[in-house]
């Protein structure tokens, strides 16, 4: 797997906050973020979607990213656009 960071959380001061990256071979987006709490869980759980099983799947999770990585967001899918 070949990784091509984008972007650290802006706020970060430790060096273990939300970070995104693009997996270039499975053409992915790969995302650090905050776990979500089972509040978050049970919300997203029971929030109706469009042509989407109700629950988590076992090989699937929900992370968080604050509002302040729009630009890492918008960079990575640049970045995308542009191995696409």
């Amino acid at each position: 797997m070949r990784l091509q960071f984008i972007a650290i959380d802006p706020a970060t001061e430790t060096g273990d906050s939300p970070t995104i990256w693009l997996d270039q071979e499975k053409q992915e987006f790969v995302i650090q973020g905050w776990k979500a709490d089972a509040d978050l869980r049970a919300q997203v759980t029971a929030t109706p979607a469009p042509n989407h099983t109700p629950g988590i799947p076992e090989h699937e999770d929900i992370v968080r990213l604050p509002f302040r990585m729009a630009n890492a967001l918008r960079k990575a899918l640049d970045a995308a656009d542009e191995l696409g």
